[in-house]
């Protein structure tokens, strides 16, 4: 009798990436000509969160857009960035995006509703603290599951690790 397979489905970023993203978003911003003298700015502000400050509205959300697109290069998904709107602070305008991670309950009960309704018979799910853990005795039916849930529009950059 073959034993279950199983993986488990993750939201986790590589914070060194995400950390050479915004020294890579820094360095652009101090160089280039539309930046130079609108006080732009972007750095860290505790473990999981990005202050991005600038002199107009337009600004923060360009120095963003920089931030995003140095996130994309380095294959960071922006479902990991959660932005606020940019409020305007004494003379500057200041703007706070947040790094997620971890699957929220709200999220592991809608994966666990798309493999029961969608996924294979036979295919069991299981939340446990911010991962979910996917098992089956069939593989085939674990990768169906994968490639259901990476098809499925949800709000969060998933990863399978621990498949076996």
């Amino acid at each position: 009798m073959a034993s279950d397979s199983s993986f488990d489905v993750v939201s986790k970023v590589d914070r060194q990436e995400v950390d050479n993203a915004l020294n890579q978003a820094e360095k652009e911003i101090a160089q280039r000509y539309d930046f130079k003298g609108v006080g732009a700015s972007i750095e860290w502000s505790g473990e999981t969160t990005v202050v991005i400050k600038a002199n107009s509205e337009e600004r923060v959300t360009a120095v963003l857009d920089v931030f995003q697109s140095k996130l994309i290069k380095r294959g960071v998904s922006l479902k990991v960035l959660e932005s606020g709107e940019p409020k305007a602070s004494g003379k500057e305008y200041r703007m706070e995006s947040e790094i997620k991670e971890g699957l929220s309950q709200e999220i592991a009960k809608k994966i666990g509703k798309i493999i029961r309704d969608e996924g294979p018979k036979g295919v069991k799910s299981q939340i446990t603290g911010e991962e979910m853990r996917v098992s089956s005795k069939n593989r085939d039916d674990l990768q169906e599951v994968i490639a259901l849930l990476k098809g499925a529009d949800l709000d969060v950059a998933l990863q399978f690790v621990n498949y076996r």
